[in-house]
């Protein structure tokens, strides 16, 4: 398995990963949505605003992740992950929390200071995120389940307080993902 930058040369297989490991696990209109959210993450976000990671096995992309812009009101550079999708047929072989880990090594290189993720704590924990609270920093939009936001600190600084609206990229911008 080799872990790689996403290039838009993947964009249809990556667009495809998402559809299928979504409708399996999730149903088809699932899938769809977010065959359409990465779609619209790579074709609406600003280059310097996305960074996609890949996993590919004998040339085939088995698992991706994205990391989108997403602006606090302290000003750090923050990202945000969100979506994550692996293969099914590889699902609990680690390839997911390597994509990850991987991804955050890439953004410690940019400099960034803080990841943000929403999802769930046992997975995302084993990978450094903590829970935190919309008291601490909010979430673009009301969460639907507040027990999955979560957070890390890349710079080794805790993360502080922060009063204010936060934004994400155009195509996370929807309730719905929330």
């Amino acid at each position: 398995m080799t872990l790689s930058l996403f290039h838009p040369a993947n964009t249809d297989e990556v667009i495809k990963l998402f559809t299928d490991v979504f409708t399996n696990s999730e149903g088809e209109l699932e899938g769809q949505n977010l065959g359409n959210l990465v779609s619209n993450l790579i074709t609406q976000s600003k280059p310097q605003d996305l960074i996609g990671c890949v996993a590919t096995d004998m040339g085939c992309v088995v698992g991706c992740i994205f990391f989108s812009r997403f602006t606090v009101p302290s000003g750090q550079v923050a990202f945000i992950l969100s979506p994550v999708a692996v293969s099914t047929n590889v699902q609990k072989t680690g390839i997911g929390q390597q994509l990850i880990n991987y991804g955050l090594d890439h953004l410690r290189s940019l400099k960034v200071n803080l990841v943000f993720t929403y999802g769930n704590p046992a997975y995302y924990s084993k990978t450094g995120f903590k829970q935190i609270t919309t008291n601490i920093v909010n979430a673009p939009f009301p969460l639907s389940q507040s027990m999955g936001w979560l957070a890390q600190a890349l710079d080794g600084q805790p993360i502080q307080v922060m009063q204010g609206a936060t934004q994400c990229v155009e195509a996370l911008n929807d309730p719905k993902y929330w």
